[in-house]
């Protein structure tokens, strides 16, 4: 009797960590999956050790911490967006997605008119969005308009006045974590807005400027 009650919880616990599995192939978010991932890595640990199939058992007592870690840095990831989306606006939280590049005073980091596939955050020195007029410096992000835009160009061209360093991501990338959490897309979305509004706003100083030139002018000649 007591051989078998063991052999139908063993057999319970091996459905339910399929069905575990199962769910985890059903996820469309990151956190839910490891969160049911780990949970199937418990139940097959449990099966493995009830069934006494050991090679299971070892395989999912080395998934489990790392599934853990991985759902640790989600959430930090999470917490991250979340501070930023709320808070100023600054991509530093990305560096570890990134690799680091340098760039030589006078080249240029892009052109207008080329193809947008990468997210820069400005880590050293000084650059110059020619067709703005506008300087940038560290902490600085470029090519976030590119990511959304529809012809995926760029929009201006970004001369180094000084020796540079950036950190580097993919778009592909970019939208990789945003699908993985859509936080990050209000995150991006506050920063287009935002570089569209300084952009607009420029450009109006610029034109009352020249209105304003134009009226003094008038008023000299009468």
């Amino acid at each position: 009797m007591g051989t078998s009650i063991d052999v139908d919880w063993i057999e319970m616990t091996g459905y339910a960590a399929s069905a575990l599995v199962f769910l985890t192939f059903y996820m469309k978010t990151m956190i839910p999956l490891r969160v049911i991932g780990i949970l199937s890595n418990l139940a097959f640990m449990a099966y493995g050790i009830g069934g006494r199939i050991y090679p299971v058992f070892i395989l999912h007592a080395v998934l489990l911490p790392l599934n853990c870690i991985r759902l640790v840095q989600m959430q930090a990831l999470i917490r991250k967006v979340r501070d930023a989306a709320q808070g100023e606006l600054s991509m530093e939280w990305l560096m570890p997605f990134m690799h680091r590049r340098h760039v030589a005073k006078g080249e240029t980091l892009f052109c207008r008119g080329d193809r947008a596939i990468e997210l820069y955050l400005i880590l050293s020195g000084s650059i110059r969005l020619v067709d703005v007029a506008v300087r940038v410096g560290p902490g600085s992000v470029l090519g976030e308009i590119g990511i959304f835009a529809p012809t995926a160009e760029r929009m201006d061209t970004a001369l180094c006045e000084t020796d540079v360093d950036v950190g580097v991501i993919a778009n592909d990338r970019v939208l990789q974590l945003y699908h993985q959490n859509p936080t990050l897309g209000l995150y991006l979305i506050r920063l287009v807005i935002q570089r569209l509004l300084e952009n607009y706003m420029k450009l109006r100083d610029a034109s009352n400027a020249s209105i304003s030139r134009s009226t003094r002018d008038v008023s000299t000649s009468s």
